[in-house]
């Protein structure tokens, strides 16, 4: 529609002023639409302004955060501090144990280490670790499963101890009635791992049938044994699918190689060729490990350390020697591993391992130190310990019934003329 435009002339003085006000008010709508715009570009300037920021923030404290991962997997505890430090993680010990629990870029090595140490706010992490776990309605070996594979268990007997003493209280209140105590827990769950290596480590030859898994587990459930149907099922579960026990990052050596046991050039006499050459040994982790450079990321070979022996030996051609070498299997080759010239890992060549130090008091404190990190597995002694701990219990138990019936003016049950039955004898520790 076509405005007209009046002719001022024509217009009344009334007419005149009208319009002037509409003027003015038009003036002042457009003034006022034109803030409202400059405001709403404000607006969005600041919200664009508040993204970048909180798109530098994320990514500053993914940064951190990513730094905090590889200090917790050098030195876990340092890297516990640093993410509270930067506010990337609170002190309580619940919070904690969630961030270890989920474990996203964490070395299951290092979350081991750090749930066995015995200061106060460890345990308590420990426990709440534990806690986090949900074994309801899961057989032993089910929940064993779900918890060997979220750390890497430690080689300490102490550490190990306070780790499935924990386990198998959880078990136990998440599962009530099917032990009568956490001590079957405990000791059942050493005969499973035990059992696992037994059926499904190469080195073992001896499989043992089920009668001796049973054998095994007479009498530690407070005095009597455990249903056999119970051992059947757990036995037929580890022998069908062994533990996965979780793998840490093999490119990822500098949580192994951050506190070494000993570290030093020696000689080494070669396996398929007999030359003696430099090398850089580093001891840790019950592995002898060697470098040709001390500035290499990889290692050049590794020995397993476990059911090795080392000694002092006399070589014609180096002095101050010492031997690595398999004690039961003579004359097979160690199982080790080493890089070839074409960078593939292959295994090595060694029945034994000759190597050479600078003096002989060198030689003997890389002899201690090996001795001192080839350690039999602990299992053995705990569940000893523990079955010792159950007969002591039952030991107690039969007295005290005794007694009580002595008090009474009865006879112990098995007794004639007020004469003491035997008491059952202790069952014997796990050989």
């Amino acid at each position: 529609m076509d405005l007209c435009h009046p002719d001022p002339a024509e217009l009344s003085s009334g007419e005149t002023e009208e319009l002037q006000q509409i003027k003015w008010h038009r003036k002042q709508l457009l003034e006022d639409i034109q803030k409202l715009k400059d405001e709403i570009a404000e607006v969005f300037a600041q919200i664009d302004c508040f993204e970048s920021a909180e798109e530098s923030r994320m990514a500053q404290k993914k940064k951190e955060l990513c730094i905090g991962r590889k200090k917790f997997n050098m030195d876990p505890s340092k890297g516990i501090q640093y993410l509270i430090e930067h506010k990337l993680l609170t002190a309580n010990v619940q919070d904690i144990a969630k961030f270890l629990h989920k474990g996203e870029g964490l070395n299951k090595t290092a979350i081991g280490i750090y749930l066995g140490e015995r200061d106060p706010i460890n345990l308590q992490v420990l426990q709440a670790f534990v806690d986090c776990h949900e074994f309801a309605n899961l057989n032993l070996v089910q929940a064993l499963r779900q918890f060997l594979w979220s750390f890497r268990l430690p080689g300490e007997a102490q550490k190990i101890d306070r780790m499935m003493e924990t386990f198998a209280t959880r078990y136990c209140l998440c599962n009530p009635g099917v032990f009568q105590s956490t001590d079957t827990c405990y000791v059942l769950s050493f005969s499973i791992i035990m059992l696992n290596t037994s059926l499904h480590n190469p080195n073992v030859r001896d499989r043992p049938p089920f009668e001796r898994f049973v054998s095994m587990n007479r009498g530690i459930n407070n005095g009597s044994d455990l249903p056999e149907e119970q051992l059947r099922n757990l036995f037929d579960s580890i022998k069908s699918e062994p533990f996965s026990i979780p793998e840490d990052d093999g490119n990822d050596l500098t949580h192994t190689f951050f506190n070494p046991d000993r570290e030093g050039w020696l000689l080494k006499l070669g396996g398929r060729v007999k030359t003696w050459k430099r090398r850089w040994f580093i001891l840790t982790d019950n592995c002898l490990y060697y470098f040709e450079f001390t500035t290499d990321k990889e290692p050049r070979g590794i020995i397993p350390l476990e059911n090795l022996s080392v000694q002092k030996v006399d070589d014609p051609k180096k002095p101050f020697c010492l031997e690595l070498y398999n004690p039961s299997c003579q004359g097979q080759k160690i199982k080790a591993c080493k890089t070839d010239g074409d960078g593939k890992v292959v295994e090595g060549k060694h029945e034994s391992y000759r190597i050479s130090a600078a003096s002989a008091e060198e030689r003997d404190q890389w002899i201690e130190a090996i001795r001192a990190s080839i350690t039999r597995v602990p299992f053995y002694d705990l569940v000893s310990a523990r079955k010792k701990k159950i007969a002591s219990k039952q030991c107690q138990l039969t007295m005290g019934q005794e007694a009580k019936l002595r008090r009474l003016g009865g006879s112990p049950p098995g007794s004639e003329s007020g004469n003491e039955a035997p008491l059952p004898p202790a069952p014997s520790p796990l050989q």
